[in-house]
């Protein structure tokens, strides 16, 4: 085929994340993997595709699609989700500047349409993907290492802890605290870090514990590994990476 008909004008980047317990009796078990790419486009736009297992009873298994701008700011998101092995709802979101809207069908509430309005553009978006949550750590100051600072909003697809519920529209706060840059190793390779951990996210109806973060330093935020302390106890490390 003449180059002349081909048009790549993206790049992809392909990932495995493997989940571990970091609990006593279960120290380094593998409790789920992820899997997932990332579109980043010509004209500065990208999308990540994520399928994600946890399994732990009763299982999680979640397929995600979730897009942003040139600017990185949320345009638009599919999750279709399973718990215990059975279908529990799928849904389809839209970030507007003055609002955001669901369209579900949940296996407890049925069809459900959702519109919120919002006092301002929405930043981000937490679709429970582990490859997106390092996406939100664009938003905070690096020149204010050990301070908390807080976003006012962020929409979720769903408050449980691992997203296992609905999806539909659920509105938090977000405190975060920047660590520092590191050089840290995982089982993708070596790369130069930032380190930020998730203090609180304040209008979850549970507690979340903190949550350590290490993101590539080169301005994609790429997810390299993370770890969450209390009751949960779990690790998550990038395992594989292709660009």
């Amino acid at each position: 085929m003449s180059a002349s008909l081909l048009q790549l004008d993206h790049q992809n980047a392909r990932g495995t994340i493997l989940y571990t317990s970091r609990k006593p009796e279960r120290m380094g078990q593998e409790r789920g993997r992820e899997y997932f790419i990332i579109s980043m486009h010509a004209d500065g736009s990208r999308s990540c595709s994520a399928h994600c297992e946890i399994d732990d009873r009763p299982a999680v298994m979640r397929d995600i699609v979730y897009s942003l701008d040139a600017e990185w700011r949320p345009t638009d998101c599919y999750v279709r989700l399973s718990v215990g092995d059975r279908f529990m709802g799928s849904g389809w979101f839209r970030f507007h500047p003055h609002y955001a809207e669901c369209e579900s069908w949940t296996a407890l509430e049925g069809r459900v349409s959702q519109r919120m309005d919002l006092q301002k553009p929405l930043k981000t978006f937490q679709n429970h993907a582990i490859a997106c949550d390092a996406w939100h750590l664009r938003l905070f100051d690096r020149g204010r290492p050990g301070e908390i600072q807080s976003l006012e909003q962020m929409l979720l697809s769903s408050p449980d802890h691992r997203g296992a519920t609905g999806p539909m529209l659920f509105s938090i706060g977000l405190h975060v605290k920047y660590v520092g840059e590191e050089a840290i190793e995982v089982g993708a390779g070596r790369f130069d870090a930032f380190h930020f951990q998730f203090v609180s996210a304040p209008g979850l109806p549970q507690e979340h514990p903190p949550y350590d973060i290490w993101c590539t330093a080169d301005g994609e935020f790429l997810f390299l590994k993370g770890g969450v302390a209390g009751y949960m106890q779990t690790h998550y490390e990038l395992m594989e990476l292709r660009r």
